[in-house]
């Protein structure tokens, strides 16, 4: 088994959010007006280190509305990146941060030195 830095690994993490009443009674021009104000620039900022991709759930999930997966080049881009996150009204403001899910793809493989599965 080979030992890797966890700090110098690939971060992804699953932030499971649910929308809340404020963000609701925004009409969407506002919305977006919004993401474009505090979201944007943060993502500007992290260009190239870390990349969120947004999925709605509200479809069939009454718990969660969105999940938004980070993809960071490394646990420290992760960690500022969510710090200044949690400086927007995106974090739990707008959005009610309900869990947190870190995962490294095929670990178990990586961990015993083997080749993952293919589909």
């Amino acid at each position: 088994m080979s030992q890797t830095n966890t700090a110098d690994r690939t971060q992804t993490v699953f932030i499971l959010v649910k929308t809340t009443p404020e963000w609701l009674a925004f009409p969407v021009e506002e919305r977006v007006r919004l993401g474009r104000h505090s979201l944007q620039p943060l993502l500007d900022e992290f260009h190239n280190k870390v990349r969120l991709k947004w999925y709605d759930v509200e479809f069939y999930s009454a718990r969660i509305t969105d999940v938004w997966m980070i993809e960071a080049g490394n646990h420290q881009s992760y960690e500022l990146f969510c710090e200044k996150l949690r400086e927007t009204p995106f974090w739990d403001r707008y959005f009610k941060v309900e869990e947190i899910l870190a995962g490294e793809e095929n670990a178990w493989a990586k961990n015993y030195g083997i080749d993952p599965f293919r589909s």
